[in-house]
């Protein structure tokens, strides 16, 4: 299985409901918190090209936010990525 890392912060519901879509699927992620950690929110900033969270990286690849890992599940594509 993938690794899989998600910059979340703790009140954003969007980063709630990725990380519940992945718990459901029984994935174990590696979560990083920005809240109060400017220095992290901008590490993830320039990895992501993004300042917004949830961030997501399923193995080497960037996949975005909670929309577009939601967009991956309803094509069909999520579980292939999880599993390479």
């Amino acid at each position: 299985m993938s690794h899989v890392v998600v910059y979340s912060s703790d009140w954003c519901p969007y980063c709630m409901r990725a990380k519940a879509l992945l718990e459901s699927k029984g994935v174990a992620f590696e979560e990083i918190r920005v809240d109060g950690q400017p220095q992290v929110r901008a590490a993830m900033a320039q990895k992501a090209g993004r300042t917004s969270v949830p961030q997501i990286w399923i193995g080497e690849r960037h996949v975005g936010g909670c929309d577009d890992l939601y967009a991956l599940e309803r094509a069909g594509k999520l579980d292939a990525l999880l599993q390479a």
